[in-house]
């Protein structure tokens, strides 16, 4: 009878702990088609081909509507109506692969080989916990709240196209999507998140990121290590947002901080196609032509704020976002970017989508007596839903930007893409 009961009991204990176990689910998505891209820079001193450098690009490609990747995540109800959480996201190349697992060329393809890809791609990694009627925190590598806020607000569902100045991109066959675009910072890794539930239509969110160290120096010339230096990422955001009926509104701002004692940064990309890098050097950061040693100290402010309407027969959306990367060593010194961008959504018929935005803004580059880039941008696109899971995607889209003259020399360029695939969820 005592053996019968004890086996009873475990059995119960069994049981118990089975229905405790995270419930986890497994998602994704796999993004292919064919993409063309066009790109032009003009340049008043270049006498050759009208002044026009143009570059042609057509393969097949990927993550041209969205970025392809697989993800986990799961929950545990722990009770008291509290849950454990976790989400472990990884992008996916779809068409791209390695010889035998090793990279051979840096930073170019050969023989069909992405020699940076290099496998999956942390985009999101976090566990957290939830308390009902409060709110959730998290720590691991999150989204940022400007761009959760862009996410529920951009008309594009930010695309790897070209032709939006909110989220812009130039897919070339493989995603543009990185921690770090021209108007925002996409995600932060050693981060605390916060967000509250929703109260009377309203939610809250905060992050807090952190990353310091203390670090010998070596002179890259000499090799000679001197003792100390600080490498400190840090920063901090807040986010809100406020549904009321067929009304949303969401504002976000974050602030991102970095001191280091040696290398180059580039706080965000410019140029006359909006996507060429601009180096920003560690002797630019100090105001200086050349530079040995020093430090680089920046501060990178961004804001965003949007909101949307549902007209029932289609969505208005409108966006507005503003960064501007100061150098602490020299506020003289800095690199300013704001936007502006309407848009409509809209489901034709039950199975086809079609979606059009067009915005406009500028940027000046490196402070005070720089010219100010003008440029803007406009994209248009349609899904044809085979399935729930399963589309097909056409995608147009075209930016330009307009430089004044800078030491007698104008400058002025563009690129556009173009494609046409299948996205397929999981």
């Amino acid at each position: 009878m005592k053996k019968s009961l004890l086996a009873l009991a475990a059995l119960s204990a069994i049981a118990g702990a089975a229905q405790a176990q995270s419930s986890v689910t497994v998602y994704g998505i796999l993004d292919v088609g064919y993409i063309g891209t066009n790109a032009r820079v003009s340049n008043s001193s270049n006498v050759n081909n009208g002044g026009q450098a143009k570059t042609t690009t057509n393969q097949f490609g990927s993550s041209a509507e969205q970025t392809s990747r697989i993800g986990f995540k799961g929950t545990e109800d722990l009770g008291n109506g509290s849950q454990a959480f976790f989400t472990a996201e990884f992008q996916l190349y779809p068409n791209d692969q390695q010889l035998n697992g090793t990279t051979t060329v840096s930073g170019t393809k050969a023989n069909n080989v992405d020699a940076n890809s290099g496998g999956l791609l942390n985009r999101q990694t976090f566990v957290g916990l939830h308390k009902n009627g409060i709110g959730q925190f998290a720590v691991g590598t999150q989204y940022t709240p400007m761009f959760n806020a862009l996410a529920a607000t951009d008309p594009g569902q930010t695309n790897n196209m070209a032709g939006s100045v909110i989220y812009p991109a130039n897919s070339s066959g493989n995603s543009n999507d990185g921690a770090n675009s021209n108007a925002l910072t996409v995600r932060t890794s050693n981060t605390l998140s916060l967000k509250s539930d929703k109260f009377a239509g309203f939610t809250g969110s905060a992050v807090y990121v952190l990353n310091n160290k203390n670090a010998s120096q070596v002179d890259s010339t000499t090799g000679v290590a001197t003792a100390g230096g600080n490498t400190n990422a840090s920063g901090w955001g807040l986010g809100a947002d406020y549904t009321f009926s067929k009304f949303y509104a969401t504002a976000a701002y974050q602030s991102f901080k970095q001191l280091t004692t040696v290398g180059n940064v580039t706080p965000f990309t410019t140029g006359a196609t909006g996507n060429t890098p601009a180096a920003w050097t560690q002797a630019q950061g100090n105001g200086a032509t050349t530079v040995s040693g020093g430090a680089f100290n920046s501060t990178d402010n961004q804001f965003y704020v949007a909101g949307t309407y549902d007209f029932g027969i289609l969505k208005a959306f409108a966006n507005y976002t503003n960064r501007k990367v100061t150098s602490s060593a020299s506020t003289n010194y800095y690199l300013k970017r704001q936007a502006e961008q309407i848009g409509v959504r809209s489901y034709i018929t039950p199975t086809i989508e079609g979606w059009a935005s067009a915005g406009l803004g500028r940027y000046t580059a490196f402070g005070q007596n720089t010219p100010t880039a003008n440029f803007n941008a406009w994209q248009l696109g349609s899904n044809y839903y085979l399935s729930k899971r399963t589309n097909l995607y056409a995608i147009y889209g075209q930016s330009l930007t307009s430089n004044s003259a800078a030491a007698g020399v104008t400058t002025s360029g563009g690129y556009s893409n173009y494609a046409v695939g299948v996205r397929h969820t999981f």
